[in-house]
């Protein structure tokens, strides 16, 4: 398991993004960026200067890891202030950093990955589409070989940071045939070429991520672009479920967990501010039970998170222990923040405390990253429960 106190390099991370938090990211800038849908580049940039875009990068190729657990961490600080900061580093460090090291050519790695390291390169998922959700083999967008290029038709959902980012990590069907899973693509399709429409889509939370409806029609890009190189070329199903797949649970776990935490945080601090009858209301114990409920809830997801993350730094077997995370943190972290609401009260359900911005952030989290009905069924299945 992993042990209770951090690692020295650990703790030093944590410092140092708590102070950048502080120093670049305050309260007030955080309830802006939520207000407006914005996603802070500027913020974004002076962050990646510090080098934790490169926690999932290895030396070689400009980076500081791969270090699973200190890339979690990350995560989780940056979840506790602001989601319109985490999501575009999530989408930098994990979506192209992890992918590039686990599934790209040696080409696309020289190319990409020192990008990666400096924050310069970003990738949006286009995986999920309107009628395709789990079931990732059955995606309907096409693509077929033209040549030199490839032409690409169809439509992604849920494509978060698609207007910013350097590529779309789009999912594809790219062979003929029943045999679904033998002929899906991985293809790198920049978002600004002709024949793409994004829209963003009106989400409740996770605001400055521009989560978007992505259309693709006769997009057409090179070859060269395939994940993988051409040894890529209907190959994307292996490239979708190795390790990477179980980064992405735990991913959403670790901002589960820290939008748990903040929320954790601020509701032990106004209970010791705010007084009713002349005292403050940590003193009545109904409150007094139901921070005690939530500070032991949150330990438990902190050792499920960081124990999933320290195996996977190990090169051990971590799908179970990645669904039980991503089910466990993810569903408990919504018990936690609403609880912490009721201890704001009235004030819990209004925009001028940060309360209500968490609400909305965490209750996507059971949804996101593999449903927790979908990790149940991992679950049973991989621990080989007779069907």
């Amino acid at each position: 398991m992993q042990p209770l106190k951090d690692p020295e390099h650990i703790l030093i991370l944590r410092e140092t993004l708590q102070r950048f938090i502080e120093d670049h990211m305050p309260r007030h800038l955080a309830r802006e960026w939520d207000e407006k849908n914005e996603f802070p580049r500027e913020v974004f940039d002076k962050l990646a200067a510090l080098g934790v875009t490169g926690l999932t990068v290895p030396e070689e190729y400009g980076g500081s890891g791969p270090d699973v657990l200190a890339t979690m961490v990350a995560i989780e600080e940056l979840s506790t202030r602001s989601m319109a900061v985490c999501s575009p580093y999530i989408q930098t460090a994990c979506y192209a950093g992890m992918n590039l090291v686990e599934v790209g050519s040696e080409e696309q790695k020289r190319e990409m990955l020192p990008k990666v390291a400096t924050g310069e390169m970003i990738f949006a998922y286009g995986i999920s589409e309107p009628d395709v959700g789990a079931d990732v083999g059955s995606v309907k967008t096409t693509a077929r070989r033209d040549g030199d290029s490839i032409i690409v038709n169809g439509a992604k959902r849920f494509c978060s940071g698609a207007s910013f980012s350097d590529y779309i990590y789009t999912v594809v069907r790219s062979g003929d045939g029943d045999n679904r899973r033998g002929n899906l693509s991985i293809l790198l399709i920049p978002p600004d070429l002709p024949g793409i429409t994004i829209e963003l889509q009106k989400s409740m939370g996770l605001k400055g991520s521009a989560t978007a409806d992505v259309t693709f029609q006769d997009v057409r890009i090179p070859a060269s672009n395939i994940m993988g190189g051409e040894a890529g070329w209907n190959a994307g199903w292996g490239q979708l479920v190795g390790p990477g797949l179980d980064v992405e649970k735990i991913e959403v776990a670790a901002m589960a967990l820290g939008l748990a935490r903040a929320a954790v945080e601020d509701a032990w601090r106004y209970a010791q501010e705010r007084e009713q009858g002349g005292k403050p209301i940590c003193t009545l114990q109904s409150i007094r039970h139901m921070l005690a409920e939530v500070k032991t809830q949150l330990e438990a997801c902190r050792l499920m998170t960081y124990h999933s993350a320290a195996l996977l730094d190990a090169g051990e077997d971590a799908g179970v222990a990645t669904s039980m995370a991503k089910l466990f943190v993810a569903d408990t972290a919504v018990e936690i923040v609403l609880t912490c609401q009721r201890v704001l009260g009235a004030y819990g359900y209004v925009r001028e405390y940060d309360m209500e911005r968490y609400v909305r952030d965490v209750l996507v989290m059971p949804i996101i990253g593999g449903s927790s009905a979908v990790q149940k069924n991992n679950i049973a299945n991989q621990l080989r429960l007779p069907r």
